[in-house]
């Protein structure tokens, strides 16, 4: 009993603090109900007496008192009681999920704002972040599907190798789906998993049979399309650069529409769910709730795990007994109602207008603050840092991104290389090492960033990527100790230039002291002084030109160093791009690509 009062505490302490306003609503109702009847100013308190019921009185009495003592209960039971642990099982669900993405260059088309490409990205976020247990996989396809990562339980991985996906990685044109399939499959395979979710996102498929082959009970495939019916023209320019588009043979702009009728048949087919991408997350709940054959299937990650029990279960014992003894018409409803509203309907009122329209243009008037909450409401701090990435302003994002990994890639775009290297120090993974030396060469810190490069290839010699930038910081610092080594050199000759040139110039003054001796003596003499005069000017525009030229070689080394700087590869995609190079070259000298029909690019 003794041990159980020592280790008594609250798991939600924060609960308490509910009793203080609780306090003021019953101080209020008690002032408010012992207010005497509006009948005392006209009878008589004996004759009232007789005239007014006492139990009226009595049973305002016993609900005030049961109504107070229903809410302190009810604030203790919420603040989690707590004096003895219990060993409780844990496991993880046993919820494997491989989402396809379709790298086809129709992903390119701006019929949903940004791009496809861009809001496919943005759902595999949301899908990520959705899922609260499980593992993940991701596959890419275009022409040929290539994994990107195996399945695992590291999503914030997942996320960093997103913004690197894009169609023009891929070394084989074309949309054939059966390959991601394949290698979906495949992953479960070699995960030694016996059942799965598939998700594929794409913006459509030509047959429903290149999805169906795959069916399988245990492996549902679930499809989310992206896109609309009517389509647009794929951009094939850079932002900087004309409109251009892709066109066919004979000039024609394409225009790559989603047909979702061949998609809501294929996931039919496959013992999935078909929906098209939505802004929320009904999509993502549609397309992963197709039935496993074992849906409650779980992995024990311990035997048992020692935790704090929750206790305030049992004071709903004498929470009910209290609300039975209070009962009244109409007030056990009221109080469950005041008790259970959910926070979110006080903030339905909209004082600025009706339609969205008005309130957005309200926003702009009444200034950015405004505007930002109306966007709040709509949009995450993640979507809207994503989007500000996404549209080139990378310094919105990094104010944004509440994500360290994000944040410091905003910071590191946004030039800000101090604060991305900060961000990036606190990843431990070979992405944030790789990154972190990246901010830090970018900083000047050469040293500092070899010995990052270091550590990422001691753990991983074949990132090439990092033994690049190692190389290339090798060779800057010791361009920079040659040039260090010539200033200094440098310095010791002008040193000894100006020593000897003040040993002239002291024997010139000597000799100027003697003719202006002579001149005294000799007024004869008026040229003499002048001719010093223009020897000294021509020692002093030596001197100049020669500063303006030091300035200038100091000026090309900086612009030098700059450009060696500015090849410090900072894709993400840099690796990803030669893995998929690789594994295509491997494939087609297996002979993989023979049998193949020719298709489609697009």
């Amino acid at each position: 009993m003794l041990e159980a009062l020592n280790n008594f505490h609250f798991l939600r302490p924060w609960w308490l603090l509910a009793l203080l306003p609780l306090l003021v609503l019953v101080f209020a109702w008690v002032r408010r109900t012992r207010q005497q009847s509006a009948w005392s100013a006209a009878i008589s308190e004996p004759l009232l007496a007789v005239l007014l019921d006492d139990s009226v009185a009595t049973t305002a009495k016993r609900l005030r008192a049961c109504l107070w003592l229903a809410g302190c209960l009810t604030t203790l039971g919420l603040a989690g009681p707590a004096w003895e642990k219990l060993p409780q099982p844990v496991e993880r669900k046993n919820d494997a999920l491989v989402i396809v993405l379709d790298l086809s260059l129709s992903m390119f088309a701006q019929d949903v704002a940004p791009s496809r490409l861009a809001k496919a990205r943005q759902k595999i976020v949301d899908a990520l972040r959705l899922r609260q247990e499980g593992s993940t996989g991701l596959v890419a396809y275009a022409g040929d599907g290539h994994a990107v990562v195996p399945i695992t339980d590291d999503a914030p991985t997942i996320e960093n190798l997103l913004s690197a996906l894009s169609p023009a990685m891929m070394p084989v044109l074309g949309s054939r789906p059966a390959t991601g399939l394949e290698l979906a499959r495949e992953l479960f395979r070699n995960a030694g998993l016996f059942e799965g979710r598939i998700l594929l996102i794409t913006d459509g498929i030509k047959r429903a049979s290149e999805i169906s082959d795959f069916r399988d009970a245990a492996f549902p495939i679930s499809i989310i399309g992206v896109g609309t019916r009517g389509g647009a023209p794929i951009p094939i320019n850079r932002r900087d650069e004309p409109a251009r588009y892709f066109t066919d043979e004979l000039g024609r702009q394409i225009r790559p529409g989603l047909d979702e009728s061949t998609l809501i048949q294929a996931a039919q087919q496959s013992y999935g769910r078909y929906s098209s991408m939505t802004i929320g997350d009904q999509d993502l709940e549609i397309a992963l709730s197709a039935p496993l054959p074992t849906e409650d299937a779980s992995i024990e990650v311990d035997r048992e795990f020692d935790i704090w029990a929750d206790m305030g279960f049992w004071l709903c014992i004498p929470l009910a007994l209290l609300m039975l003894a209070s009962f009244q018409r109409g007030l056990f409803a009221a109080f469950l109602l005041a008790i259970m509203l959910p926070e979110p309907v006080f903030a339905q009122a909209n004082p600025l207008g009706s339609s969205a329209t008005q309130v957005g243009v309200a926003a702009e008037k009444v200034g950015a603050p405004y505007a930002r909450l109306w966007q709040n409401l709509w949009q995450r701090r993640d979507q809207q840092a994503y989007d500000a990435m996404t549209d080139g302003d990378p310094v919105a994002a990094a104010q944004l991104f509440a994500d360290q990994q994000w944040r410091g890639s905003a910071r590191y775009r946004s030039g800000d290389f101090g604060g991305a290297a900060g961000d990036f120090a606190t990843d431990p993974s070979l992405t944030g090492l790789y990154n972190q030396g990246n901010a830090l060469a970018r900083l000047g810190r050469y040293q500092d960033a070899i010995s990052e490069y270091d550590r990422v290839l001691a753990a991983n010699p074949n990132q090439e990527d990092a033994a690049f930038n190692k190389a290339l910081l090798e060779k800057l610092l010791e361009q920079k100790q040659q040039q260090e080594q010539a200033e200094q050199e440098q310095q010791d000759q002008q040193q000894q230039d100006q020593q000897s040139q003040g040993s002239e110039s002291q024997a010139s003054q000597a000799s100027q002291e003697e003719q202006r001796s002579q001149a005294d003596t000799d007024p004869q003499d008026p040229q003499q002084q002048p001719e010093e005069s223009e020897q000294q000017a021509e020692a002093r525009d030596a001197q100049k030109t020669e500063s303006e030229d030091n300035l200038a070689e100091r000026d090309e080394r900086q612009e030098a160093l700059e450009q060696w700087l500015r090849r410090v590869p900072d894709d993400p995609g840099g690796l990803l791009r030669r893995k998929f190079q690789h594994e295509t070259k491997q494939r087609m000298r297996n002979g993989d690509y023979s049998n193949r029909e020719e298709g489609q690019v697009w």
